[in-house]
This record gives C-alpha cells, structure tokens and sequence, in this order.
C-alpha cells in the first residue's frame, strides 16, 4: 500500500488522482500524467546531475560530479525508466570518477566476464599516480600477474593504459619480454572483452563501451589518477547554461526536463523532476536498478506548476531506512512537505 501510494507520488497523480479513479479506463493501460500537451512521441530530455554516485551495476558506481546532457529512448515511444536497455544518455559535459573498488567490479563482472577471457580475479588498487593491476592470466596454466601502468587519454577519447612494470609469477619479466620480441598484444588476446583492447604493450579502454547499459555516448577529453580515483572529462568543459531546479538548496540532485519518461505504469508527460538525497553531507548514491526501494523510503512534493520533487535516501541506507516503522514514509509527521521558500 506504501509503495502504491509513492508510486502515485511519483508521477504526480495527488492533484490528478480523483479525475483519473472516476474516469472510465482499463486497468492495464498506463496511467498518464500530464502538465502540458506534449506527444509521447518527444522521447529527449534533459539532463542535469550534480554530486552522484550513480550506480549503473551493484558496487560499479559512476561518481559524477557534474554532467550535463540529455536522455532519449532507444526505441519508438516513451523513454522507458524501468528498462535500462532502451534508453541511453547523450553526455554535453561531465567530470566523471570512478575508484579502485568500481574499477575492479567493472572488469570482473562486465569487461571480461565471457567464455574463454584471458584475465580473471582482477582486483585494482592506486599507488603514486598509477594503476596497479592484480589477477591471473590464463595461458596454459594460470598464471598470478601484477602490472603497474600509468593512465591518460588519446586524441581519439580512448583511455591508455601504459604499463610501466609487469611481473608474472612474481618475477619481473619487462626485460625479457622486450628480449624476446614479446609484447602483451602477443600474450593477451582481448578481441573478446566489452571495450577493451591491446595494441603493443599497451590497453585501450573505450570509456562509455566498457560500461554495463544504459548506453552512454559522449566524448572524453580527458582522464587521468586524482587521488585515490581515475577522473573522466567529457566535453570540451565549456559549463552549460544551469538549468533552473525546483529547489534552490539541492546540493546533490538529478534533474530530467522536458520529454516523456515511464516508470512501471505511469507515464509523465514534458517532465519536470528533481531526485534528490535525504543526507546531503555526502554524495546521492543513487540504484538504477533498486530505485524503486530508494523510493518507498523517502517522499515527494508536487509543485504548482505540476512538477515533482522526490527526496530519496542514500541506496546505501536502504536497509536501515526500510526498516524503521514508517521513518520516511510519505504520511510521516513532517514527511511530505519542503520549505515553501526553497521551492517554486
């Protein structure tokens, strides 16, 4: 019952609700909300993010900082929320992070996780400026290496992968490699791997191939170690024009505009939706594929002009939070309601 009714709070139905229970439909059909005239044929939206940990995978998180671009669907029709294989993101501008942690999920769950794949157990760490990759390469026998390599950008938005020292069986073996004409082009066949290739002694990662759906396209400028994560560049890092959010305050949000979105059931028609966290001191970890709970557990507030703003928590804090009697329930005390200054 819970999660019908934030479901309902979703897209907007509080103002609509009594118009659509008296009027005579078919269950089945999709319930439509709708703030303007706008065909279901408008399938581009905009989009705007700003401290999120967008999570395309359990433990493979994007840590967007910034992005600016828009959403469409990859079919006719509406773009369809709950199915990540029929929509992709268009990326204007981003700065995009990813850690050690996401890197070695990625590779191990996504990149190389096929039939016969030459690398397995790949586990990532970040050392003075460099990636240290651990696993074992499968030849005759596996064999446990460790290669270091230093990472930047090609002119064509690749990431390079430059090893600067490789041990195999724990013996340093760069030496006799070059002594025996070897390259890791010559030992490691990647022609199966999601974005992933080898030329010489060097890696070539597709920055958007080598990520699970949604699809994402988008140039990188840049990518390079920060700290303790590798740190992507989209665009040429002109900042677009901010759109303006429903609420002021947000720190950390998701912004659609315009267009047609549909989650389950219900449809919204040129959205206008804020997503934003219930503990802005740290980035808005953000599911796509358990939104869903993230919803339940939080509430939203439709704005006068028919537009929505949803306060989620963390999908870290899920568990605890879904299971508080009603914590963040919609009907809560002092649930359901905002400022009234911090939003238009």
């Amino acid at each position: 019952m819970k999660q019908a009714r934030n479901y309902v709070a979703l897209a907007g139905l509080i103002v609509t609700l009594p118009l659509i229970l008296s009027a005579s439909r078919n269950p089945a059909e999709p319930i439509v909300y709708s703030r303007t005239t706008t065909s279901t044929t408008d399938t581009v939206t905009q989009v705007e993010m700003q401290n999120v940990d967008f999570f395309v995978a359990p433990h493979i998180a994007l840590r967007i900082k910034r992005l600016d671009g828009t959403m469409r669907s990859n079919v006719p029709g509406p773009i369809q929320f709950d199915d990540r294989t029929k929509f992709s993101f268009n990326v204007d501008n981003a700065e995009v992070g990813m850690t050690a942690g996401d890197l070695s999920e990625l590779m191990n769950r996504y990149v190389f996780n096929y039939p016969g794949s030459p690398l397995s157990h790949i586990r990532i760490t970040i050392a003075n400026g460099e990636i240290v990759q651990k696993g074992v390469l499968r030849k005759v026998a596996p064999l446990p290496f460790e290669i270091h390599a230093q990472l930047t950008s090609t002119p064509d938005g690749r990431i390079r992968l430059h090893p600067v020292r490789t041990e195999i069986l724990g013996i340093h073996v760069d030496k006799l490699m070059h002594g025996l004409g070897l390259s890791l082009e010559k030992i490691i066949n990647l022609s199966k791997a999601k974005g992933a290739k080898v030329d010489g002694n060097d890696i070539y990662l597709s920055p958007t191939m080598i990520l699970p759906p949604p699809e994402i396209h988008g140039q990188l400028a840049s990518a390079g170690v920060e700290g303790d994560r590798v740190v992507m560049r989209f665009g040429n890092g002109a900042k677009a024009g901010a759109m303006n959010i429903p609420l002021a305050t947000a720190k950390n949000y998701m912004y659609y505009r315009g267009g047609t979105l549909r989650f389950g059931k219900l449809v919204m028609l040129d959205a206008d939706m804020l997503i934003t966290d219930l503990d802005p001191q740290n980035p808005f970890g953000f599911e796509l594929d358990r939104y869903q709970p993230q919803l339940v557990s939080g509430y939203s507030r439709t704005l006068a002009s028919g537009g929505l703003v949803v306060f989620m928590h963390d999908i870290d804090r899920i568990s605890r939070a879904s299971q508080a009697d009603n914590s963040a329930g919609f009907d809560s005390p002092g649930q359901g309601t905002a400022p009234a200054q911090s939003i238009r």
